[in-house]
């Protein structure tokens, strides 16, 4: 199958990623890590992850290295989502753990696809391998809404105060939104005009809320990778996209074995 614009979008984020970890040196922020304990030299740590990210996200830029490039990315993330894992079982009533783990998973079900439409020949095992990163990624926007839900006056407070009608106004709208995304993408009725708005919705946010966020406090590593995480995310929402604008000439079955409606 032909691979279409989502992945570069993609792969831009992850080597944001890369240079950001390269250029802080530091897992500060990295709140997963401390599940590793003392690490002796953890900025030899950082430097490994930053030019894996770095690397694989120009690797996924080329269709002959797209592949290679989407499963170095998707073994990254995925290692990062596992990191969670101890935190949530630790503190499971904790809801940003999970939103933590979800957030790194939807970036491997964005590589998951890649590798599948990048494949050399677009077979059934290659449809079902992006089927399931169609269907982790679907999850993953349930997470999106509940993490909304959860933590609906943070989210509020991410609204530039600028932006008529109001702060939470707009929390609220966009956790509609992705509370519909997510009922079409698992449920295939509109699944690609859902996709379409749902990547729209997110390079929304990086535009309003996370390129200003380093122009104000270029000192806060938070405000650029939060920059990095919003584009590799908006990336992963591109490639579902692609991947169903793809199924009109190549249909395949769906996770709930019928076909989506393609609007």
């Amino acid at each position: 199958m032909r691979l279409q614009f989502g992945r570069h979008i993609y792969g831009l984020g992850a080597i944001a990623f890369g240079l950001i970890t390269l250029t802080w040196h530091s897992f500060n922020n990295w709140h997963q890590i401390i599940i590793l304990g003392n690490i002796p030299h953890p900025e030899d740590l950082a430097y490994i992850a930053g030019a894996v990210e770095l690397l694989g996200g120009i690797a996924i830029q080329w269709e002959k290295t797209a592949r290679l490039g989407s499963l170095t990315l998707g073994a990254v993330f995925f290692i990062f989502a596992l990191l969670w894992v101890p935190l949530i079982f630790k503190t499971p009533l904790i809801y940003d753990r999970w939103g933590n783990f979800f957030e790194q998973f939807s970036l491997v079900s964005g590589a998951l696809i890649v590798y599948a439409m990048a494949g050399p020949a677009y077979s059934k095992r290659e449809a079902k391998i992006a089927r399931l990163g169609y269907l982790f990624f679907g999850i993953c926007v349930i997470s999106f809404t509940l993490q909304q839900i959860f933590y609906l006056s943070g989210t509020a407070n991410f609204v530039p105060k600028w932006i008529p009608p109001g702060q939470m106004f707009w929390a609220v709208t966009t956790t509609i939104a992705f509370i519909l995304a997510s009922i079409a993408i698992l449920s295939g009725h509109s699944a690609l005009l859902a996709s379409r708005l749902l990547t729209f919705m997110i390079i929304g946010f990086g535009l309003l809320i996370w390129i200003p966020a380093p122009i104000a406090d270029p000192h806060e590593l938070i405000n650029w990778a939060g920059n990095a995480e919003n584009m590799a995310i908006a990336g992963s929402a591109w490639i579902v996209a692609d991947f169903l604008s793809q199924q009109k000439n190549n249909p395949v079955k769906w996770p709930f074995g019928k076909t989506p409606v393609l609007k």
